[in-house]
């Protein structure tokens, strides 16, 4: 990953490691999500000190979250619990919220989305940040807004835009040998 300046603010992001396997599948998991949440906020300007969790944990703690929180019976790749406005005291520590990220997901989108399941992780790190500030993509026109902060954070992490549609060149596609 190419460096990245700085943080102006010293944010806070816990990153609990529940699975195990996140840190043989991503050694550097902590280092990643923190990574992506803290460019997420910087992206954002927010000005006070900010405090996000980030929990990695399988699919099985996923599906149980999912299924309490938002009444679906599946694992997915993350969640995001933005705080109580309450909790939100300005000028001192600001909890935002907290994620999950579930390993077997993550790691199944990557494969199959041709990604590292690093530059997936940012991606999804940034992603549940965002939420975390209130972004959402339940609209399109809320989803283009987010979308676009998203691909702009990613690039300044060195990924690539994860939302373009991968070109397949098949072999009739392929030019020509000119000489034969």
């Amino acid at each position: 990953m190419p460096p990245l300046e700085p943080s102006p603010i010293d944010h806070l992001v816990d990153v609990e490691v529940e699975a195990e396997d996140w840190l043989d599948v991503l050694p550097d998991a902590v280092e990643v999500v923190t990574r992506g949440v803290t460019a997420a906020l910087d992206a954002a300007k927010i000005k006070d000190q900010a405090d996000v969790v980030v929990l990695l944990c399988d699919d099985a703690e996923m599906r149980a979250l999912n299924k309490e929180y938002r009444q679906k019976n599946a694992p997915t790749n993350v969640l995001s619990f933005p705080a109580p406005k309450d909790m939100r005291i300005k000028g001192v520590l600001d909890h935002l919220g907290d994620m999950a990220l579930g390993l077997e997901t993550c790691a199944r989108e990557a494969k199959e989305q041709g990604k590292s399941l690093k530059n997936h992780v940012l991606h999804l790190s940034v992603h549940g940040a965002l939420h975390l500030l209130g972004y959402d993509h339940i609209a399109d026109d809320e989803a283009e807004a987010m979308e676009s902060l998203e691909r702009d954070i990613l690039k300044t992490l060195g990924v690539d835009d994860p939302y373009a549609v991968p070109t397949v060149i098949t072999p009739k596609d392929r030019p020509k040998d000119q000489h034969g």
